[in-house]
């Protein structure tokens, strides 16, 4: 078909302007996209992440002083430095390694406050070395890269592994001394395809997404049943295995609960046993060189200004932080981004990056039946074969990851579950290739005068 005959077939024009509607997409010219027959173009130009103050990082407005005073002292633990022994100057938590990614839930999660994503420049550079440590740098590593963990797909032999793999271990670090084991061969692994990576997820507003009821995120999907089936959009929810309820944490929405995102991350990313993960994860002799749990309940605490911090645990002060933090805010609205939201709907984003959500009676001050705009609806979506890792975690597969939430996008540095991109127009186009459920509405976007496509980019870049 002529490229200027769809155009006008899926964009007619209204006297204000163009108006876009979900059945640009519907019917035939849905299949013609999916099929990839036509082929588009973009002019739109990402600006770049939002100047002036973080809109986010800060607690939920609303919280009493009791509550108030608990997150600003888990935010301090969240930030916390660990070394091994947790006796270096400047580094006074204690448990890190064998092996690990950083020494630092806030070294991972900073940008563009404490909570969100990669920052700018990549701490791990610097951790690779720090205290004697003597570590090479993987290629994948870079200076102004992302914050990066490492996954092998495939074991020696063949079948899935799928497991994290640390980057560094503490070999060589001064509190270390009968340490003695090697990184994995990342090399050959990059050689063999056979390494894929992940970056940090904001957790900004994470507290809400965590008291939404499964019940709400099924009406919620329901809802957007005709704009899926019109743009050929499945998706599911991953569940526990336990008790069949609704995970929703991690790219691929593998973690149930921040309790546990935070458990498992302090053991996978800085090697940390705690009580939810309390065994070391490395058995060489020598490398065990703290009492398992090295994070626990702090039974002799001397009280601070939040005793509830004080006694918990560097894991009850992780999710805490993460459950009583502030959804991102976005920028005050203008024209261009207010018809940038109305293309975002029409051409078909909300099928997977839901506008809205509700969260259940909370026992937190004013957090109970509280709507809130994450643009996600937390199911995992098959993205096709240009961003598959084939990771299976839980019900997700190889192909699937969790619709990211766009709350925060605008000042956001890195895109997708890898950081490949720094790019959020870069970012749109790669949600198409070969089985990918965005490939109607990335084909819309395509097709849309350059106006409107610029207006969607600095709608993100508004959130």
């Amino acid at each position: 078909m002529h490229r200027a005959v769809l155009r006008d077939r899926l964009l007619p024009r209204a006297a204000a302007g163009i108006v876009f509607g979900l059945t640009v997409v519907a019917g035939a010219a849905a299949a013609e996209f999916r099929t990839a027959a036509l082929s588009g173009s973009t002019s739109a130009v990402d600006p770049g992440p939002r100047g002036g103050a973080p809109g986010a990082g800060g607690p939920l407005p609303g919280l009493n002083a009791t509550e108030l005073a608990f997150f600003t002292a888990a935010q301090g633990v969240f930030n916390e430095i660990d070394s091994v022994s947790g006796t270096l100057p400047g580094e006074n938590g204690a448990g890190l390694g064998p092996r690990f990614n950083l020494n630092s839930c806030g070294g991972c999660h900073a940008f563009p406050a404490t909570g969100g994503s990669s920052p700018t420049t990549n701490p791990q550079i610097a951790v690779a070395t720090l205290d004697g440590a003597r570590n090479a740098i993987p290629s994948f590593i870079t200076r102004n890269g992302p914050v990066r963990e490492a996954r092998f797909v495939t074991n020696p032999n063949g079948t899935p592994d799928g497991g994290v793999h640390d980057l560094f271990v503490i070999t060589g670090r001064s509190d270390a001394k009968g340490c003695n084991i090697a990184q994995p061969n990342f090399a050959q692994a990059v050689a063999g395809n056979n390494v894929i990576f992940r970056i940090p997820t904001p957790t900004f507003g994470a507290g809400l997404v965590e008291n939404t009821p499964d019940t709400g995120l099924q009406t919620t999907a329901a809802a957007l049943a005709g704009v899926r089936t019109s743009l050929g959009i499945s998706g599911n929810f991953n569940t526990s295995g336990n008790d069949g309820t609704i995970t929703r944490f991690g790219w691929k929405a593998q973690n149930k609960s921040l309790l546990i995102f935070a458990g498992e991350a302090y053991n996978v990313e800085q090697g940390v046993t705690n009580e939810a993960f309390p065994n070391e994860r490395e058995g060489a002799a020598g490398c065990q060189l703290n009492a398992t749990p090295e994070d626990h309940t702090i039974l002799n605490a001397t009280a601070g200004a939040s005793p509830a911090s004080s006694f918990s645990s560097d894991i009850v002060n992780f999710a805490g932080f993460m459950r009583l933090s502030a959804a991102p805010e976005p920028a005050t609205p203008n024209p261009t981004t207010t018809l940038g939201s109305q293309v975002f709907m029409s051409i078909g984003c909300q099928g997977c990056h839901a506008v809205s959500q509700k969260t259940a009676a909370s026992i937190f001050t004013g957090q109970s039946n509280v709507t809130f705009q994450p643009f996600s609806d937390f199911e995992v979506h098959n993205m096709g074969s240009g961003l598959a890792d084939g990771v299976a975690q839980g019900a997700a597969t190889g192909q699937q990851f969790r619709s990211a939430p766009l709350w925060g996008a605008g000042q956001r540095v890195f895109f997708l579950h890898d950081g490949r991109t720094s790019n959020i127009v870069t970012a749109i186009q790669d949600h198409a290739s070969p089985g990918s459920e965005a490939n109607a509405v990335i084909h819309a976007f395509d097709f849309l005068p350059p106006a409107s496509q610029q207006a969607l980019v600095d709608f993100l870049r508004s959130l």
